[in-house]
């Protein structure tokens, strides 16, 4: 057996003998980097005629010794110079990958792109809910009707108590801040049309909408992600049932009709708030502020509030079951797409609140 790397100084002569190879070098490696170090600093010259083996490791390891460099002096067989030399030819570092510059034109193009791959998926969705409407429509005994009241619950009734909370703290603040302006202007009594068209007709189909993006949107993005990751998805496909119509449309079926609901009970609960801090700050009856409720808004007002409800819950719904749908079956995907569904939604809503106020700019506002 050959003896392990040995170095000696000799009259300022490094001497090295023994088999330097990588795997004689690992046991000894942070004494002979020590030695090599203090050897390069007091040697002039370095012998390595008595070294039985020598390989690519050992060499790096002396050429860095070196300082990347021969040494004055070096008495080396031919072999032996033709590994150094081979080490010395190498790059010192691997050199950093080079990140091409993107222009800001390309930036927007691949934006622009995703969106249109992105509205491509929702539309294509769109339609094939329809052939599955249609389908079920001509086969009554397929709707699956469990899957839908089970959704139903889950987005709507569970969606109950914390609607009616935030709503009522909304309702509270708006009442409470309008009171402290109106009350400069000796206009008390506008408090009602405030708060009824602010809430009945913007604020509470937006906030149920921001609310239910944030708890059901995610909910359903992260469950159909779930069942991408554990295939469940492609077993439902092997075993030919079709997964918009078990999966997807009882999802937005149900949030479609949910979100109405839940618009009219987040308003009513916002409207009882602000009444109780409308009689706190202003002193005005509930009586008062009941009767003149219906005069100062509209009914048009209410339609309109229940007709963003359920297009916000289609569209949410939509949006949510889209992005699940193109989970990767890894969690990171999974963690990604959910947060990407959620922002979706929300500027989905935003978008289609400005569409509405746009369009119904003239419908259920009181003639003065």
């Amino acid at each position: 057996m050959s003896p392990g790397p040995v170095l000696q100084l000799k009259d300022g002569c490094a001497v090295l003998s023994g088999t330097w190879t990588l795997a004689a070098l690992v046991p000894r490696l942070a004494v002979l980097q020590g030695d090599l170090a203090a050897a390069a600093a007091g040697a002039a010259s370095w012998d390595l005629t008595a070294v039985s083996h020598l390989d690519s490791a050992a060499a790096t390891l002396l050429w860095r010794t070196w300082g990347g460099a021969h040494p004055a002096s070096l008495a080396a067989s031919e072999a032996q110079r033709h590994i150094l030399d081979r080490v010395a030819a190498l790059p010192p570092e691997a050199p950093p990958p080079v990140r091409p510059r993107r222009s800001p034109v390309t930036l927007l193009g691949r934006v622009v792109l995703r969106i249109l791959h992105n509205l491509y998926g929702l539309v294509a969705l769109f339609g094939q809910l329809l052939l599955d409407g249609l389908h079920l429509a001509r086969h009554p005994g397929e709707i699956p009707w469990k899957e839908f009241s089970a959704n139903l619950y889950k987005a709507g009734a569970q969606a109950l108590p914390v609607s009616a909370l935030v709503g009522f703290l909304i309702g509270i603040t708006i009442s409470y801040l309008s009171a402290l302006q109106l009350k400069t202007f000796g206009a008390d009594l506008f408090i009602v049309n405030i708060l009824g068209i602010s809430i009945i007709r913007e604020l509470g189909p937006v906030l149920v909408a921001v609310l239910v993006a944030g708890r059901s949107g995610s909910a359903m993005t992260a469950q159909i992600g779930v069942m991408r990751v554990t295939e469940e998805i492609d077993a439902l496909a092997t075993m030919g049932i079709s997964r918009t119509v078990r999966i997807i449309l009882p999802k937005v079926v149900a949030l479609t009709l949910a979100m109405p609901l839940l618009v009219l009970w987040t308003s009513a609960v916002a409207l009882v708030g602000g009444m109780a801090a409308a009689y706190l700050q202003l002193d005005l009856s509930p009586g008062y502020f009941i009767d003149t409720l219906p005069r100062a808004v509209p009914v048009a007002n209410l339609v309109i509030g229940l007709a963003k409800g359920a297009v916000f819950g289609f569209a949410i719904a939509l949006v949510a079951c889209h992005f699940g749908l193109h989970v990767r079956p890894n969690t990171e995907s999974l963690s990604a797409y959910t947060t990407t569904a959620v922002v979706t939604a929300i500027t989905t809503v935003i978008v289609v609140d400005a569409l509405f106020a746009v369009f119904t700019r003239q419908v259920g506002m009181p003639q003065l």
